[in-house]
């Protein structure tokens, strides 16, 4: 997760302030065999995972401040008029940043840091306040993080010696800001907590700090490669915009295992890997939105380490089963995005053993059957979705189509909409015939046989007078 994501596809009332959906796009042409994404709208209601509210990040408060920041005042050149002016660091809004926090820290972790001010006063060098980008790129004081020279770093404190650096799966809590190369402010964080290789951030973030050791400050320079690429992170981050980060390496500890941890923080991380999820997913970026969804729906549990019931209130069961649901949802969606249909299939069953009612997984679970050439099992649960909803569109367009599947393709029958009142256990009623075309001679034929019949009529006479 970009520092943002989760600072970040189906329905979604709490926790978030802009919870973000993924809608299914409904095919217009309901008699395309093609695997049409699914309607019921709404991965997570009330929000559009595409454009607007890009995947809930709150801007940071304080809009439109700028703080000067200054070098340490040097005694000597205090009165010279001629010193360069310094550059202004600009306070932008930007999205919330995802914060994997420590369950047992009682900090509160859903506000970021809006202050304008540095988190790291004391540390104002050139290359922070004044430097451009193309000359710490080929600074020779700096140290090469990728074999790419895309990702570089420069130590300006060194940590606690012979201690090891974080590895693979720890967790570890970092103070970090980051800025473009006009000194924009666009990340913040005192005490960002997050998963190394589990896409909690961005991969420049990921690898700088497999190199550092606990109680190190670093500068880290990264291309726009290693951070938010050709899409950049609207609002605040352009395109290929590379960016300077500066951070320390606060803390250094194995990840919590989620069968353990209170339910409340069960829900709270597993909603965080949601929200990275999708926004990964409103990037088109669906193998890291599977693998988002997939680890959420780790954590998102009641079961306790032993396999059993962790004794949970059956309010608190309730919202995890909830958040399940649309985590699943979400997860199909992306599936079906890689044209992944038997997993989509499968996720989408998931959903209707926890929620048998929902609408969205079983005109889903219908259409993947009914294009899988599963006639019958399509039609019972695309039956069971249209007395759920019987004023969804697409559901009858889905009957309709299946049931010209089922008739060899020919065009003898179409699914007819009725009310809701009417709709019962057999279908046969809603299927009505076409219509035949009527043996009878048509008019059409008649009408031409007397302009013929008028016409030679004309031209005979015509040769009569001739003669």
């Amino acid at each position: 997760m970009e520092t943002e994501p989760c600072c970040g596809e189906h329905e979604d009332p709490a926790v978030e302030r802009a919870e973000p959906e993924v809608r299914e796009a409904v095919s217009e042409h309901a008699d395309g065999d093609s695997h049409a994404e699914l309607p019921c709208g709404p991965a997570e209601e009330g929000e559009e995972l595409r454009g607007k509210d890009q995947a809930e990040m709150e801007s940071c408060a304080d809009e439109g401040k700028s703080v000067e920041v200054k070098k340490p005042s040097d005694p000597e050149q205090r009165g010279d008029t001629g010193c360069k002016e310094q550059r202004e660091v600009k306070k932008t809004n930007s999205w919330k940043m995802v914060r994997f926090q420590d369950p047992s820290t009682e900090d509160d972790v859903s506000e970021r840091d809006s202050s304008a001010e540095s988190l790291f006063p004391e540390y104002m060098m050139a290359e922070w306040t004044s430097s451009t980008f193309e000359e710490l790129f080929v600074a020779g004081d700096w140290q090469e993080i990728t074999e790419d020279q895309l990702l570089r770093k420069k130590v300006v404190e060194f940590g606690a010696p012979h201690t090891l650096s974080p590895t693979w799966g720890q967790a570890v809590t970092v103070k970090m800001q980051c800025v473009l190369e006009d000194r924009t402010v666009v990340e913040k964080d005192g005490k960002l907590v997050f998963v190394v290789g589990e896409g909690d951030v961005n991969q420049a973030l990921e690898e700088c700090v497999m190199s550092m050791q606990k109680g190190e400050i670093t500068l880290l320079l990264a291309d726009s490669l290693y951070a938010y690429g050709l899409l950049g992170r609207e609002p605040d981050i352009p395109a290929w915009a590379p960016l300077l980060y500066q951070l320390q390496l606060l803390d250094v500890r194995e990840k919590p295992n989620p069968l353990t941890l209170p339910i409340a923080d069960c829900i709270r991380i597993g909603n965080q890997k949601r929200e990275r999820g999708n926004f990964h997913f409103q990037r088109e970026e669906y193998s890291m939105a599977i693998r988002a969804y997939s680890m959420a729906l780790d954590v998102l549990t009641t079961r306790s380490r032993d396999g059993g019931d962790r004794g949970v209130k059956a309010e608190e069961e309730e919202e995890v089963r909830d958040y399940r649901v649309k985590c699943l949802n979400n997860l199909a969606t992306a599936h079906l995005k890689l044209e992944q249909y038997s997993e989509a299939l499968h996720t989408s069953r998931d959903v209707l053993t926890l929620e048998p009612n929902n609408v969205k997984s079983l005109f889903r679970v219908g259409k993947l059957q009914s294009d899988m050439g599963e006639y019958t099992e399509a039609m019972e649960v695309l039956k069971r979705a249209l007395k759920l909803e019987p004023t969804t569109k697409a559901i009858h367009a889905e009957l309709s189509k299946l049931v010209r599947r089922q008739s060899g393709g020919k065009d003898t029958q179409e699914w007819k909409a009725k009310p809701a009142e009417m709709l019962g256990e057999n279908i046969a009623p809603f299927l009505i015939p076409s219509k035949k075309k009527s043996s009878g001679i048509s008019w059409k034929f008649i009408l031409g046989g007397l302009v013929v019949a008028l016409i030679s009529l004309v031209m005979s006479m015509i040769l009569t007078a001739r003669n």
